[in-house]
């Protein structure tokens, strides 16, 4: 699942291409959507909250959208050929005159009056990318069930909104503890929500995210998708946990010599 800078990017990406000019086309391919008509209508803007994208109209009209596991949102010049997929795939497209954006694959698609954001993004916790990034409001979510285990409470979009598989493995790697110990037994819980915030801001403008400060692709990451591979730090090997097989969203990085706390259940 794309992670909070990915959405960011691609916020910033849909906000360039189509802001400021009206929709020539606005095509949404799913049933529910499937008679309303946004030609004519000026995009205002797209914003990232948490993992999620609001494309606002004027009128007071927002599409809202998830990309979820294999969403994803591709801007096209006039003439420039569609690759993002086959055509079914296709869930939106919103063009102006200049550029086409186009939705594949986008298992959320909602168009809401803009007054009722809240409705979709309401429950969200602190946007780690956002203006409304509270990093104390974060750590009392966070510390708010103590026996919950530290790698849950990151993911969780209610405490901070942001946080995929990725940076959940890189935070528990920095914090030097596991993904299962108790939220109420980090040392210096209140690092977290400032190392979180760090490291989505510095990996929000480029594609190959890094955590060690190396740019080298194979050592950018200190323990995500490194299983059987030699710890940057100690050498020692790291270790992959997956809960369900059909389940790749709660997989797990981890290296035990480095990280103190429970092994997985």
């Amino acid at each position: 699942m794309p992670e909070g800078d990915t959405v960011w990017r691609t916020a910033r990406r849909l906000h360039r291409a189509l802001s400021g000019a009206p929709v020539v086309r606005g095509d949404l391919r799913v049933p529910k959507l499937a008679t309303v008509d946004l030609t004519g209508r000026e995009v205002l803007e797209t914003i990232a909250r948490g993992k999620h994208l609001l494309t606002r109209f004027e009128g007071g009209l927002t599409l809202h959208s998830h990309l979820r596991m294999d969403g994803a949102w591709r801007v096209y010049a006039p003439g420039e050929r569609w690759s993002g997929g086959p055509g079914h795939q296709i869930r939106a497209v919103l063009a102006t005159a200049s550029r086409s954006a186009v939705g594949y694959r986008l298992p959320v698609l909602d168009l809401l009056r803009t007054a009722d954001e809240e409705r979709v993004v309401g429950h969200l916790g602190p946007d780690l990318l956002g203006p409304d990034w509270d990093p104390r409001e974060a750590l009392r979510r966070l510390l708010a069930d103590p026996a919950r285990p530290v790698g849950e409470a990151l993911l969780d979009q209610r405490n901070l909104a942001g946080i995929g598989n990725i940076f959940m493995a890189e935070l528990c790697f920095l914090a030097r503890v596991t993904p299962w110990l108790p939220m109420g037994e980090v040392p210096a819980p209140e690092r977290l929500p400032s190392l979180a915030r760090k490291l989505l801001e510095v990996n929000k403008e480029r594609s190959l995210r890094v955590t060690t400060g190396d740019v080298r692709s194979d050592r950018s990451l200190w323990v995500y998708g490194r299983a059987g591979r030699p710890c940057l730090r100690c050498g020692g090997d790291i270790r992959k946990r997956t809960p369900d097989p059909s389940d790749q969203q709660r997989v797990a990085y981890w290296c035990p010599r480095c990280q103190t706390g429970p092994a997985p259940p």
